[in-house]
């Protein structure tokens, strides 16, 4: 059975940092690229990172480059998202997902489509993140 577990969330003062972790089991990790989204209280879900099965390539959304990075251990089956820089536009449940292939799509636009989430395979549970002071 395949589950991803996000964890790591908590409440922050603006300009603080977070590191969020994904534990994973019940498929080959290193085999498939990985996602971070997130979704605010009323809005639709926003994807915020990709990265490739052997985290040599990464892709971000415009709202988050340079102040976030996603990283993955895949002797440790989990992925990772530093979050720096934390802004109160910044609050949401964020999510880890899992593609059926070994990369991801990295054009913008793929992923302001209605739907787009629908092609990942998983999704596991989320971890909150509060950034207020």
């Amino acid at each position: 059975e395949v589950q991803l577990q996000a964890s790591g969330g908590g409440l922050v003062e603006p300009g603080g940092s977070l590191r969020l972790s994904c534990a994973t089991s019940g498929f080959t990790f290193s085999n498939y690229a990985m996602s971070w989204a997130r979704q605010a209280p009323g809005k639709a879900l926003e994807w915020v990172a990709s990265i490739n099965s052997v985290g040599l390539a990464t892709f971000y959304s415009d709202s988050v480059k340079g102040r976030f990075a996603i990283s993955r251990d895949n002797a440790k089956n989990t992925l990772y998202l530093e979050m720096n820089t934390l802004k109160p536009d910044d609050t949401a449940v964020y999510y880890c997902g899992k593609w059926d292939e070994t990369d991801s799509p990295r054009d913008h636009l793929f992923y302001e489509e209605d739907g787009w989430s629908d092609e990942l395979d998983y999704w596991g549970l989320g971890t909150q993140v509060t950034v207020s002071s």
